[in-house]
């Protein structure tokens, strides 16, 4: 199998492109529309600004949350906290005492 020439090659990724992007564009215009169409049928009384309060802290309250933790997982990361520990390479459920490899369970040895 040869590698398609150029020409042939740019017109397959752009018709890949126009076939991943033309039904994502598609959803998403169908749940906007869907959305919009939802929100405006609703009938009842209007929110109170103390529901408009609590919803937008509650966001921001998520939001604060939500780069938090990822911050904290990106510095865990770069600062090797998720790296394995040099002091125990066989894990966290060997034990401290046995060497790495020693597959015998001590507890289990019948006392002679």
């Amino acid at each position: 199998m040869g590698k398609p020439d150029t020409k042939a090659g740019a017109t397959l990724r752009v018709l890949g492109l126009i076939a991943l992007f033309a039904p994502l564009f598609a959803i998403l215009t169908a749940s906007v529309w869907y959305a919009a169409r939802a929100w405006t049928a609703t009938a009842g009384p209007p929110m109170p600004i103390d529901g408009y309060i609590a919803m937008t802290l509650g966001v921001v309250f998520s939001l604060v949350v939500g780069f938090g933790l990822m911050t904290l997982l990106f510095y865990s990361s770069r600062h090797g906290y998720d790296e394995q520990s040099h002091d125990n390479p066989a894990g966290p459920s060997a034990k401290a005492s046995e060497p790495p490899g020693d597959d015998h369970d001590t507890q289990n040895v019948p006392a002679k």
